[in-house]
């Protein structure tokens, strides 16, 4: 059973930077797919940014060019860099694996395809 764990959430004044880190367990080999959501109050959960175990990477409109996944792909983790941060950022942030399958990479950014979840970081911008 593969578990999915994130840490690094926290407080951050607007125009700030934060790390969020995604560590995937019980699975022998590299996940064909990990990505980042993010669920504000009221709102659906979104997807960001997804990784293949390939290292390519994809990018939801909303945050390319102020995040960026990098992370081992031998070792199932997946980091998420946030710069730039705005109050409208403050959310709840989600970690996701997939071990067949990366349907972002035919544009379908659902969550209901991701089968593994973290618990989620908070993660709260204001000054």
């Amino acid at each position: 059973q593969v578990q999915v764990a994130e840490s690094g959430g926290g407080s951050v004044q607007p125009g700030g930077s934060l790390r969020l880190s995604c560590e995937a367990t019980g699975y022998s080999y590299s996940l064909y797919c990990m990505g980042w959501f993010r669920q504000a109050p009221g709102k659906e959960r979104e997807g960001l940014a997804v990784r293949n175990r390939n290292g390519n990477t994809a990018y939801a409109d909303s945050v390319k060019g102020r995040f960026t996944v990098s992370g081992d792909t031998a070792k199932n983790t997946l980091d998420l860099v946030m710069n730039s941060l705005q109050p409208d950022d403050t959310a709840i942030y989600y970690c996701a694996a997939d071990p067949t399958l990366c349907p972002p990479w035919k544009g379908d950014w659902s969550p209901d395809r991701w089968p593994y979840w973290g618990q989620g970081t908070q993660v709260t911008v204001s000054s």
